[in-house]
């Protein structure tokens, strides 16, 4: 089968240690993704081009829209508040913070208005993270004894979940009932534990098909309905971490790269890690929703 190849391209020089959850906010036409190990929380104005960022006093991996306006950041302990206009931070809930080990990391919210967020051990120990539900405020423990959550989304009609835990290399698939929450246990649907690149984060387009970063290959690959790769983005550096698709249209597929781990060879090698990539794959995704917290 012929696989449809594209290149991505440098939209922001960011240099991000560690560039994570990349995240359309429509209402406002900003695109933000985190710099979770440089702590801070990046934006792009794609019609301008504008971008800058806001320093965090803690490590955040997803700013997603608020139904009530501004953004929720998920934190290494707790979830807050954040209004991009004042920077005005306000505390919303814990979130493992009794457990000095473990940060936030993959997150996205569901067909429900419903955030799913993870967490892992800051040394990617085994088995030290989490996957969690927040519906209407609560928090929900959905599954534990995973080393690196990640792939989190879901289709378009709220039948199924897909995840992964990066260290094992399969994306599993979860049916969902009617109110998003999961029903009995999640079946492999991809496996990827014997190929270059470990799976990270995901995203699913308009046509039903999941984009999955390949971490250490530089690459994000297009998955079919039954998790077969029918096209893939080569990127210039070899740790994308997450796609995500914004701007007017949906049909530009921006991409969070890490320098995390890089010696200063390697660096010299891919000078512009950590950046943010981005194609015009003529591809509209999946417009996601804000955020309900009541």
């Amino acid at each position: 089968m012929h696989v449809a190849t594209w290149q991505a391209e440098l939209a922001v020089d960011c240099r991000c240690t560690l560039g994570e959850g990349p995240q359309w906010d429509a209402k406002n036409k900003r695109l933000y993704w985190c710099d979770i190990l440089g702590k801070q929380l990046h934006w792009l104005s794609p019609s301008s081009g504008e971008s800058g960022y806001y320093p965090l006093d803690h490590r955040v991996s997803l700013a997603t829209p608020l139904e009530e306006g501004g953004l929720l950041l998920v934190g290494e302990n707790r979830l807050s508040r954040f209004d991009p206009s004042s920077g005005s931070v306000e505390t919303f809930c814990d979130f493992e913070a009794d457990n000095p080990l473990t940060r936030s990391n993959d997150a996205r919210v569901d067909r429900h208005g419903s955030l799913w967020l993870s967490s892992m051990g800051k040394a990617a120990e085994k088995g030290a993270g989490s996957l969690y539900r927040l519906h209407r405020g609560q928090l929900t423990l959905l599954r534990s004894n995973l080393t690196v959550p990640n792939a989190i989304c879901f289709s378009e009609n709220g039948e199924f979940a897909w995840f992964t835990d990066t260290a094992a290399g399969i994306v599993m698939r979860w049916a969902l009932d009617r109110d998003g929450w999961p029903t009995g246990e999640p079946v492999p649907w991809a496996d990827f534990s014997s190929v270059l690149g470990n799976p990270d984060g995901a995203v699913m387009d308009s046509e039903g098909c999941l984009w999955l970063a390949l971490w250490g290959a530089g690459q994000v690959v297009r998955l079919d309905h039954e998790g077969q790769i029918i096209s893939r983005v080569e990127l210039p550096v070899s740790q994308p971490s997450c796609p995500s698709f914004a701007g007017p249209n949906l049909t530009t597929l921006y991409i969070t790269t890490a320098q995390e781990g890089f010696s200063a060879a390697q660096l010299a090698q891919e000078p512009t890690a950590g950046s943010l990539y981005a194609v015009d794959t003529g591809i509209a995704g999946l417009a996601e929703l804000p955020l309900r917290l009541i």
